[in-house]
């Protein structure tokens, strides 16, 4: 965002080609996780756009501008089909992008809806959100911080989840890792960069949870993390065929429907999926996470009776050790958090997201 130094007020977003590249760069060297194919996708739609040149065609429906630790989404509509657009809120390269993707709809005619997927409210999202047809939330309660008037247009939608998590059974994930279908599985992650103190945490229980000849742990690490946490698990050949150790793995939705119980981070994707698959959860939020809204995030869900919940600072302790056993070994636990996450009813979010979306496009 840009101030007109003689006016002292917001000045115009800048539009052309040039400035958005430039953001977009900027973005992509700031966070590894960026995804620079996706970034030139969402350029090029956006471009086509503005230009006239071409309409989003039928590879274009979703255009994800990726990196960092939060999201800001929104969704345009725009001729005869609605485009989900997904960025990042964290720096203020991103609420240019918000205000120039905002000028590029209002210019076409076109509506703009924001959804929230965390349960603190982003800047970018604050900005469009005053300007938005609708603006939809994972969590009612992020709505404190958008004024009186834009309240009327929020609805609670829940966080869309991706396909392959609920099109995983629990037998095609069981016998995708080699896991017995009367075993009890402990599915742990950090997130995809991983979690070296919940990894540590989990390395120390292996005696005790392997002691336990039912047991099956599915454990990925983070990519970085691997090498560390193999040393310092230091299995036996016998071992690895119960402790199913990976550094990363795209059948998490495999993994998901294969768990008994799971211990995670608190972000928005992870729990909306421990959510949606109402899978029994010890959540371990990230403490740094802006304005620790990753403890938001668990909040209500562990209140509704879904989950567990421990503060980063406590894992090392033994209330740990105690919560995880309290998931393996109690079953009335396991079936209260399972029915009480049914109850949230979050499974749909994406339908009533996209009903919200062809709504503000009539």
């Amino acid at each position: 965002m840009s101030i007109d130094t003689a006016t002292g007020k917001e000045a115009p977003a800048d539009l052309s080609s040039a400035r958005v590249k430039e953001i977009f760069s900027a973005i992509a060297k700031k966070y590894e996780r960026f995804n620079a194919v996706s970034s030139f996708g969402a350029y090029k739609a956006w471009l086509a756009g503005m230009m006239r040149q071409a309409p989003i065609g039928p590879d274009d429906d979703v255009l994800d501008i990726a990196g960092g630790t939060g999201d800001v989404a929104f969704s345009v509509a725009r001729a005869k089909r609605p485009a989900h657009i997904q960025c990042t809120d964290l720096v203020s390269e991103m609420l240019d992008v918000a205000r120039i993707h905002y000028a590029d709809g209002k210019a076409c005619g076109v509506p703009v809806v924001v959804h929230e997927q965390n349960s603190v409210m982003g800047m970018a999202n604050k900005y469009l959100a005053k300007r938005a047809a609708a603006v939809c939330l994972t969590y009612e309660h992020a709505a404190g911080a958008l004024d009186e008037g834009v309240r009327s247009r929020v609805t609670v939608t829940g966080n869309p989840v991706r396909k392959s998590v609920f099109d995983a059974t629990r037998e095609d994930g069981r016998a995708r890792f080699g896991v017995p279908e009367d075993a009890r599985l402990l599915l742990v992650t950090g997130g995809s960069l991983g979690a070296r103190l919940l990894n540590q945490a989990v390395c120390a229980l292996k005696d005790e949870l392997l002691a336990a000849g039912d047991v099956h742990v599915i454990h990925v690490t983070g990519p970085k993390e691997l090498d560390a946490v193999a040393g310092q698990l230091a299995l036996t050949p016998a071992e690895e065929k119960r402790w199913h150790l990976f550094g990363y793995t795209d059948r998490m939705g495999e993994a998901m429907a294969a768990a008994d119980a799971i211990v995670s981070r608190a972000g928005a994707t992870s729990l909306a999926e421990i959510s949606a698959r109402a899978i029994p959860a010890l959540l371990v939020p990230f403490p740094f996470a802006t304005e620790d809204h990753q403890t938001t995030n668990a909040r209500a869900y562990v209140e509704a009776g879904c989950a567990y919940m421990l503060a980063d600072a406590d894992v090392e302790g033994p209330e740990f050790a105690r919560l995880v056993r309290s998931l393996l070994d109690d079953a009335g636990v396991r079936e209260r958090m399972a029915a009480a996450a049914r109850a949230q009813k979050t499974a749909d979010a994406a339908a009533k997201l996209a009903d919200v979306v062809m709504g503000a496009a009539r």
